[in-house]
């Protein structure tokens, strides 16, 4: 399936625009804010559309048309406030689930936050980005589509190890964005995922049986 990768250019986007460009089931369409960061994405062989979540429903629907599934990595960064998390993780995701409903893209999957389904164990220091996670995930939960919602603990830089666990309520705190990348990636025709959501830390089950077991 094409696979359409939103927030490309962020750190787990990056990595499964790698992963999907390396298989033999998919392809890609990375979706990027600026027209200077298509270079580094050209040089690859990757295809690229340019939009900013900020944009219209039909402007980012332009640039998502002809792709077989959705996958919302996007994210306004820790260095921004609340507004552009507003705008970005909220906003521009049910955005993007609109693009999928009027498009007929019916594989959609969303990374999310660890617990972002449980507002009492929600991080009080980032607490307008569980808000906009909890709600955008509820969207995409009330929506028709085929949505599978990935909840991953803290984001790591170090080297995957393709080892998680996966569930409602897991124990463990982190993750390496390598490993969520590749959660996405298996998850897409996983029939496993499919309608469901779950939190995902570092473990010790390979990727693909964590899913199965779900």
């Amino acid at each position: 399936m094409k696979v359409f990768v939103v927030g490309a250019n962020g750190q787990i986007g990056r990595h499964l625009v790698h992963l999907l460009k390396e298989s033999k089931e998919h392809s890609v369409r990375a979706l990027i804010r600026k027209e200077e960061q298509k270079e580094s994405f050209n040089q690859l062989g990757i295809e690229t559309a340019v939009a900013s979540l900020e944009d219209t429903v039909d402007v980012i629907a332009k640039a998502a048309n002809g792709c077989d599934a959705i996958v919302f990595t996007a994210g306004s960064g820790g260095k921004t406030g609340p507004d552009k998390t507003l705008l970005i993780d909220l906003d521009g995701a049910v955005k993007t689930i609109e693009v999928a409903e009027e498009l007929g893209i019916n594989r959609f999957v969303m990374v999310s936050a660890l617990q972002a389904h449980k507002r009492e164990n929600w991080n009080e220091h980032i607490k307008p980005y569980y808000v906009a996670k909890h709600y955008a995930d509820r969207v995409l939960i009330q929506s028709e589509l085929n949505y599978t919602i990935i909840r991953p603990g803290g984001l790591l830089n170090e080297s995957g190890t393709g080892k998680i666990t996966a569930g409602e309520s897991v124990q463990g705190t982190t993750i390496p964005r390598e490993d969520v990348a590749r959660i996405i990636l298996e998850s897409l025709e996983e029939v496993n995922t499919y309608k469901r959501s779950f939190d995902v830390v570092s473990g010790d089950t390979p990727i693909p049986d964590a899913l199965k077991a779900l």
